[in-house]
């Protein structure tokens, strides 16, 4: 699995074949001369390079009237990627579901299932035969054969190496240091990859959403816990040990709250959802908030406790992110919660703490998108993960078969 993601493991000709690919899916349709004239590449290589894509099945030609008024001339030949080439799967790991989408090799969706969860932490192994049945009724819901599908990407929060499958720790699974690759290989029928979670929002991001074009941003995710991902220079960074990006562990506080990682005075102690519920019903009997719409039900109502809770939360985030600023000078931010929008005045202290902790130049802060989450935008980017890493295997498997 180690040396899939990128073109890492590609010899110079199909990485070469992958930029290209890759050209084509951003433009949806677009010609050989255009594609050369995009990646500054010479007629011939991309000619080459496509001659061995649509070999693999991966893109297709289409023909288009020409473009003057009069249409003279040989229709345009122009290339997309090729539908139905294969399917994969895209799959985030909630607390208490399994959301699964299935998608065409052109992005398109074909079915979101989800999957109910007994419990919210399970072992590795439970954890991979539950996305087997998972996978098992997902494709049952669109006529499709387990065989069917080329590939599966899994979204977990937590410390991941996606380049590696190899989980350091997660909330969702009862041990630490796992190796998920044998157990893919054992219990499911193709290519199965995993990956933190927000790193897959943040290629949603790049290919569908606020991103779109960008070299440079950073998503921000807000729910249970607070994860981060990175993209620098049009590529997703991971850090040496697969595990950077962990937003939520800054630590904020010397000492502090009890985050659950097991460490003190985390981020996410003070702003994921867990850690603001159990503030907020510090010293009740049983009768505190159980979660983020109560709490703010409460500060409504005058709680003084709910209402210190958010405000010290919306700092604590504004901060954070005034540090992010400052750290990665980025284009663009997109902040992504999957809870109710806060209440005036938590989101202006927010972007205070943002504003007041930046460090000043002669230039405006970067743009800052704030979306609702729901669990269809993890699972989108696992899945637009899953046609990046499968598209890679066939480009090798055409590699190998033109050696041959």
């Amino acid at each position: 699995m180690k040396g899939l993601i990128g073109q890492s493991g590609l010899d110079a000709r199909c990485a070469t074949q992958l930029r290209v690919l890759q050209c084509i899916r951003m433009a949806a349709e677009i010609s050989r001369t255009d594609i050369a004239r995009a990646l500054d590449s010479s007629p011939a290589t991309v000619t080459a390079a496509c001659t061995a894509l649509l070999r693999a099945g991966l893109i297709c030609e289409v023909e288009r009237a020409p473009s003057d008024t009069v249409q003279r001339g040989r229709p345009r030949i122009m290339l997309q990627i090729a539908n139905g080439a294969f399917y994969v799967a895209g799959m985030k790991i909630a607390r208490h579901a399994i959301l699964v989408m299935i998608v065409d090799s052109q992005g398109g969706e074909i079915v979101t299932h989800t999957a109910p969860l007994e419990t919210s932490r399970m072992k590795a192994e439970d954890l991979v035969r539950a996305v087997r049945h998972a996978l098992e009724a997902a494709c049952a819901g669109c006529g499709l054969g387990i065989g069917q599908i080329a590939g599966v990407v899994l979204g977990m929060p937590g410390f991941v190496n996606g380049l590696t499958g190899f989980m350091h720790w997660s909330s969702s699974v009862l041990e630490r240091n796992v190796d998920f690759a044998p157990l893919f290989r054992e219990h499911l029928p193709c290519p199965t990859f995993i990956d933190n979670d927000a790193n897959l929002v943040a290629k949603a991001e790049h290919l569908f959403g606020a991103g779109r074009g960008l070299r440079n941003f950073l998503v921000v995710t807000v729910e249970h816990g607070v994860g981060m991902g990175i993209v620098l220079d049009g590529e997703l960074y991971r850090g040496e040990r697969g595990c950077g990006a962990e937003f939520g562990h800054t630590k904020v506080q010397i000492q502090g709250a009890v985050c659950q990682c097991g460490q003190r005075g985390c981020l996410e102690a003070y702003v994921g959802d867990y850690a603001m519920v159990r503030d907020a019903a510090t010293g009740r009997q049983g009768d505190g908030p159980t979660s983020i719409p109560e709490i703010l039900e409460a500060a409504r109502q005058g709680d003084a406790l709910a209402q210190e809770v958010l405000q010290r939360a919306s700092q604590f985030l504004g901060v954070a992110l005034a540090n992010l600023v400052n750290l990665f000078d980025p284009e663009h931010i997109v902040l992504a919660r999957s809870r109710p929008p806060f209440d005036h005045p938590y989101p202006e202290t927010m972007l205070d703490a943002l504003r007041r902790n930046t460090v000043e130049v002669d230039a405006p802060l970067p743009e800052i998108t704030v979306r609702n989450l729901d669990e269809s935008m993890w699972a989108k980017g696992a899945a637009v993960h899953g046609i990046e890493l499968v598209s890679i295997l066939k480009i090798r498997e055409q590699g190998a078969a033109d050696a041959a």
